[in-house]
C-alpha cells in the first residue's frame, strides 16, 4: 500500500500534548504505524559522560503515531491525503485544495 505520510512532508500534530504544532518528518516507520517528527514530542534522554563525549540531557525527538498526524496543505490547515492516476503515474493530493503533493 502506498504510503500517505512521507519523509520531507510538512505536517500537523492532530491528539496529544504538542496538538497544533507543526513539523517535517525526519523518518517513518510503516511497519510500527510511527514517524518522527522534527521539534514534536521531544523528550530528555540522558548521556553518561565518557573520554570521547561531555554527557548531560539530551533533547530527542521520539516517535509519534502516523494517526496523530495530518498533511498541512497550501492554506496551512490540515488535510486528509487521497491518490488519483495523473498521466500514467499515482499521485498524492490534499482533499481540502485537491493540490498535488
Amino acid at each position: 500500500m502506498a504510503a500517505k505520510l512521507r519523509k520531507g512532508d510538512e505536517v500537523i500534530v492532530l491528539a496529544g500534548k504538542d496538538k497544533g504544532k507543526k513539523g517535517t518528518i525526519s523518518s517513518v516507520d510503516p511497519k510500527a504505524g510511527k514517524a518522527v517528527v522534527d521539534g514534536v514530542n521531544i523528550a530528555i534522554r540522558h548521556q553518561k559522560q565518557s573520554q570521547a563525549t561531555q554527557g548531560g540531557r539530551t533533547p530527542k525527538a521520539m516517535p509519534i503515531q502516523l494517526s496523530n498526524l495530518a498533511i498541512v496543505d497550501k492554506n496551512g490547515k490540515a488535510s486528509r491525503v487521497g491518490f488519483r492516476m495523473d498521466g500514467d503515474s499515482k499521485v498524492r493530493f490534499a482533499k481540502t485544495t485537491g493540490d498535488v503533493i
